[in-house]
């Protein structure tokens, strides 16, 4: 009579656990980056309201609109979550009435949620991501 007894797990068990954990993955993965997407997207429309307050603020004092060089150069920085997703500018209108856009330009792993815009009328674009 042979007492011995295996302690272990075998290999079709190891497998089904293996498979287990790539299907939960498969399903888990692209809901985790969507998740990631629509965060950096919130975090830039935040961006851009901060922008266009700041628009408003050169509007008081110089009387008119300033493109994204001129925020940059009175201390603005895009945060470092932002950087190497989006692309920031300031479109400055030329008309007799001050008028601004500014687009966010949707880049790397952003791309696929495409560009936002928002201009100093109150438009925001696409309406569907706002």
């Amino acid at each position: 009579m042979n007492k011995h007894r295996s302690r272990g797990f075998t290999l079709i068990e190891l497998m089904i656990t293996v498979a287990i954990v790539a299907i939960l993955a498969a399903v888990a993965y692209p809901s985790y980056t969507d998740h990631v997407r629509k965060g950096a997207r919130r975090a830039a429309q935040a961006q851009m309201l901060d922008i266009a307050n700041r628009q408003q603020q050169f509007l008081i004092s110089t009387r008119s609109y300033v493109p994204y060089s001129a925020l940059t150069a009175s201390g603005y920085a895009l945060p470092a979550d932002l950087v190497g997703k989006y692309t920031p500018t300031v479109t400055v209108g030329t008309g007799t009435v001050p008028s601004y856009t500014i687009t966010f330009q949707a880049t790397g792993v952003q791309a696929k949620d495409g560009d936002l815009g928002y201009s100093s009328d109150g438009v925001k674009t696409p309406a569907g991501k706002w």
